[in-house]
C-alpha cells in the first residue's frame, strides 16, 4: 500500500519515438485532465508534453512534473480520443502523434492565447490608378484587396501579399488596417444561386443529416457546381450557431477558395504550410475559442480544435495530397471521416474522380451517395480526341494534328492548356556515341535535364543554364559538355518535360502569350496569382504546366486541353498508378469550356487500343472505375483488401533487408500475406538502400493484429530506420 508520502501517478506522452507514455507525480492533479500541456524532465533535459491520463498513486519515487502550462486542456476531449486511434490505427508513437496534431509554437510551450486581430481593406480612391502608374506591384496588390475586400493581417503571406508593399499603399493613404474580430454572416439564402435539381437534392441530403454521423460521397464533374453546395451547407452551419471546415489538397488552392468563402460568409480563416507559426497558432486558438467559424486548410487542419464543428467538408477527396509522407502517415481524408463519427458531425467527401476507396464504401452502404453529373449554368462537357502517335514526327513531344488544334482555337481567341506531369527539358541525358546516360551519385534516379534560354516574357523565371537535377533528393550540378565517358560531344536530352515543350510552343507561336506553371516557375501563390490574374484578361494565351494545373482552377477561357503523355501512368508499376492516371486526365480535361465555351480534349498516345484509356474517354470516369475495382478485386488489392508497407532504409544493402527479414518472421500468419523484403523501386535514395515489406489480410483486423506485434518486437539494428505505413498511397 502506498504510503503518505505517495503521489498521484500522471501519464505523460512526450514528443518522442517512443511507443508508451512516462509516469510523473503531481502533488495537485486537478488541473491535469487528458489533453493538458506539461514541461516535464525527460533524459537530462525538459521537454513539453501531453497529459494522456491519471493514474493511482504510486508508492515509488518519481519525477515531479516542472510545469503546468494549461489552466485548461489545450486538446479537446474528442482530439485526445483522436490521439489515441491514430496512435492505434497507423502504428505510431504517441508522444510523436500529439507532437503532429499540435502546432509548433504550442509544442514549445506558448500560451495558447489569441492574439486581436488586424485587417488590411483598400480606400477606395478615383485617381488610384495615377498614383500607382509606376509601382505595378503595388497595383495589383492594391486591385487584389479590393477584389477581396479585406484580408486579415494574418493571411497576408498566405495570400501572396509582400508587406512592404502593403506598408507602401499604407503611405499612400490607399490602404488601411482596422482593428477586427472575424464576422461571419450566414447570408441570405435567398441571395444564392439557384440550385440545380441535382444540387438542391445533394443540399437538402446532407443539410437533414447535420447533427449525426454521416458521410457523403459528393460525386460530380468539373463545373457542375460541388462548391457551391458546399456553401449552402455551411450556410445551414452557421444558422446553427457552429463551425465549419474544409480541407483542400494544395497550398495553390486556398486563396481562390477563401476569396469565394469570404464572400459568402463575410470571413474564413485559412491554414496552411505559407502561414507563420505565430499566425498558425492564434487560428488554432481562435477556432478552439469559436470566433473563427470557417476554416479553409490543407492536410494538418484536420487537427485543429473547435468549439461547436457542425461539417468537415473535403474537397478533391481523392488527391493523394492527403496522404502524409513521413512521420504520422495518416491520411487527412481518412481522419476526417473517424473526427466526424466521434463528433456525430456530417462529413462531405467532394471528387470529379472519386477515390477507388469511397466509391466501394458507397456499394457497402457505409457512406451516401449524391451525383451531380451535369455542368452548373447549362455549360457544355467537353469532347475527347484521340491522336494516334505511332510512326510520326515528334517536335519536342508535340505532333502536327495537335498543332492543327492549337491554331484553331488560338484563331478563335481561346486559350489553351498544354499539360506534361514532368518537369525540366528533358527527363534524361544520354550520349549518342557510347550510351552513357546522367545518374544521380545520391540515388538509383536518372538526372533532370534543365536548361536555360531566354524568358518569353519578362515575369517568367530565368533558370539556371546547363543543370542536372534529381528529382527525388534535389542534388544538382552542372551538365557536362561532354560525355564523362566517351569524351564525345554528341549529349542529347532525351523525353520531353514542361520547360523543352514551352521551348517548341515559343517558336511555333512567337506572337502568342506563354505562362509556363510548375515547381520550377511558380514558387509562390503571389507568382501565381499575378499569372492566373493575366490570364483572366482573356486574350488568347498558351498554359504549360504539371498538375498544378489540373486543381480547381477556373480558366474560364480555355477551350482546348492538350495531354502530351497518357500512356506512362497507366504502365506504372504501383497498382494505384491506372487510377491516378484516369484521375489526373479527367481533371485536366475539366479545365477545357466553361460557362457556353464548348471544350475539346485532345490525348496523344503510343496506344490508343488501351483499355483503361478507351473506357475512360468513352463511357467516363465511373466506366474505368467499375472496371478497375472488378481488376482489383482480384488481385486481392485494395479496396478488397487491408495494405501496409513497411519501408526500411540504412546505409548499407544488408542493415535495412535484414531487419525486414526479422520484421517478416513477427508479422506472417495464417491470415496475413506477405511480399518481401525487396528492394524499393528506387532502391537507393540520398545515399540509403531502400527495402520494402508489402502485407496484405481480408480483414483489417488481421493486419493490425500482425502489426502491433511488430510494434512490440520493436527490431532494431544499428544504422536502420524503418517505418509502418498504413493504408499507402503508392508502393514505389
Amino acid at each position: 500500500m502506498p504510503g503518505e508520502d505517495a503521489s498521484v501517478v500522471v501519464q505523460v506522452a512526450v514528443p518522442r519515438p517512443l511507443r508508451r507514455t512516462f509516469d510523473y507525480a503531481a502533488s495537485s492533479p486537478g488541473a491535469l485532465s487528458p489533453g493538458t500541456r506539461v514541461r516535464v524532465p525527460f533524459a537530462g533535459t525538459h521537454v513539453v508534453g501531453i497529459v494522456a491520463g491519471v493514474g493511482d498513486v504510486s508508492p515509488f519515487a518519481l519525477k515531479e512534473i516542472d510545469e503546468v502550462l494549461d489552466q485548461t486542456p489545450i486538446l479537446s476531449s474528442d482530439l485526445v480520443d483522436l490521439a489515441a486511434w491514430l496512435a492505434s490505427y497507423y502504428h505510431h508513437p504517441i508522444g510523436a502523434v500529439y507532437a503532429t496534431m499540435l502546432p509548433a509554437k504550442a509544442r514549445r510551450g506558448a500560451p495558447a492565447e489569441p492574439v486581436s486581430e488586424v485587417t488590411w481593406q483598400a480606400v477606395e480612391d478615383a485617381e488610384a490608378s495615377e498614383l500607382l502608374k509606376r509601382a505595378p506591384k503595388q497595383r495589383l496588390a492594391y486591385e487584389r484587396l479590393q477584389q477581396l475586400g479585406g484580408v486579415l493581417d494574418s493571411e497576408l503571406k498566405g495570400l501572396g501579399f509582400v508587406r512592404r508593399h502593403i506598408a507602401a499603399l499604407r503611405g499612400r493613404g490607399l490602404v488601411r488596417a482596422r482593428p477586427l474580430a472575424p464576422c461571419y454572416s450566414a447570408g441570405d439564402p435567398r441571395s444564392h444561386l439557384r440550385p440545380t435539381a441535382a444540387q438542391a437534392a445533394a443540399i437538402e441530403a446532407i443539410s437533414a443529416s447535420l447533427g449525426s454521423a454521416s458521410t457523403h460521397l459528393l460525386d460530380g464533374v468539373t463545373g457542375s457546381g460541388k462548391t457551391e453546395v458546399y456553401l449552402q451547407v455551411i450556410g445551414e452551419v452557421l444558422r446553427q450557431g457552429r463551425q465549419a471546415l474544409v480541407l483542400v489538397p494544395e497550398i495553390a488552392l486556398a486563396p481562390q477558395t477563401t476569396a469565394r468563402f469570404k464572400e459568402r460568409f463575410g470571413a474564413a480563416a485559412t491554414l496552411h504550410s505559407a502561414v507563420s507559426d505565430a499566425q498558425r497558432f492564434d487560428i488554432w486558438c481562435k477556432c478552439a475559442s469559436g470566433a473563427h467559424k470557417v476554416l479553409i486548410g490543407t492536410r494538418s487542419a484536420i487537427f485543429t480544435p473547435f468549439a461547436d464543428l457542425g461539417v468537415i467538408i473535403v474537397d478533391e477527396e481523392h488527391d493523394g495530397s492527403f496522404k502524409q509522407g513521413d512521420g504520422l502517415r495518416y491520411s487527412a481524408r481518412d481522419v476526417a471521416v473517424k473526427r466526424g463519427r466521434m463528433l456525430s458531425i456530417p462529413v462531405v467527401l467532394g471528387s470529379a474522380t472519386p477515390s477507388l476507396e469511397s466509391l466501394q464504401n458507397v456499394r457497402l452502404g457505409r457512406y451516401q451517395y449524391a451525383a451531380l453529373k451535369e455542368r452548373a449554368g447549362g455549360a457544355l462537357m467537353p469532347t475527347f480526341r484521340l491522336l494516334d502517335i505511332r510512326g510520326q514526327r515528334l517536335d519536342r513531344g508535340l505532333c502536327e494534328p495537335l498543332h492543327d488544334a492549337m491554331a484553331r482555337h488560338l484563331a478563335a481567341n481561346n486559350q489553351v492548356l498544354v499539360f506534361l506531369n514532368r518537369r525540366g527539358y528533358a527527363p534524361a541525358l544520354l550520349c549518342a556515341k557510347c550510351a552513357w546516360r546522367a545518374q544521380c551519385d545520391h540515388c538509383d534516379a536518372k538526372l533532370t535535364y534543365h536548361r536555360a534560354h531566354r524568358a518569353r516574357h519578362q515575369d517568367l523565371r530565368r533558370e539556371a543554364a546547363g543543370q542536372l537535377r534529381c528529382h527525388h533528393c534535389d542534388w544538382r550540378c552542372a551538365a557536362p559538355s561532354r560525355c564523362p565517358s566517351c569524351g564525345a560531344a554528341e549529349l542529347t536530352p532525351v523525353g520531353t518535360g514542361t520547360q523543352r515543350a514551352e521551348e517548341a510552343l515559343v517558336e511555333r507561336y512567337p506572337n502568342v502569350p506563354l505562362y509556363r506553371i510548375d515547381r520550377d516557375t511558380t514558387r509562390s501563390a503571389r507568382r501565381l496569382a499575378a499569372d492566373l490574374a493575366a490570364l483572366r484578361s482573356g486574350a488568347p494565351a498558351i498554359l504549360v504546366g504539371t498538375q498544378m494545373l489540373a486543381k480547381g482552377h477556373h480558366f474560364p477561357n480555355v477551350t482546348l486541353v492538350a495531354i502530351l503523355d497518357a500512356d506512362s501512368g497507366f504502365l506504372s508499376a504501383d497498382f494505384r498508378g491506372p487510377e491516378r492516371t484516369a484521375q489526373l486526365i479527367i481533371q485536366v480535361a475539366g479545365r477545357a469550356g466553361r460557362a457556353l465555351r464548348a471544350g475539346e480534349v485532345c490525348i496523344q498516345t503510343f496506344d490508343p487500343d488501351n483499355a483503361n484509356l478507351t473506357a475512360l474517354i468513352s463511357a467516363g470516369y465511373g466506366a474505368f472505375a467499375r472496371n478497375e475495382l472488378e481488376l482489383r478485386a482480384a488481385a486481392h488489392m485494395p479496396p478488397f483488401a487491408a495494405l501496409a508497407v513497411i519501408r526500411a532504409d540504412s546505409e548499407t544493402e544488408t542493415g535495412a533487408a535484414t531487419l525486414l527479414g526479422e520484421a517478416r518472421e513477427v508479422i506472417e500468419g495464417d491470415e496475413v500475406e506477405v511480399l518481401g523484403p525487396a528492394p524499393a523501386p528506387i532502391a537507393r535514395r540520398a545515399d540509403r538502400h531502400r527495402f520494402q515489406l508489402l502485407a496484405l489480410a481480408s480483414r483489417r483486423a488481421d493486419l493490425r493484429r500482425a502489426l502491433t506485434r511488430l510494434e512490440d518486437a520493436a527490431p532494431k539494428a544499428p544504422g536502420v530506420r524503418w517505418a509502418i505505413d498504413v493504408d499507402p498511397v503508392d508502393t514505389l
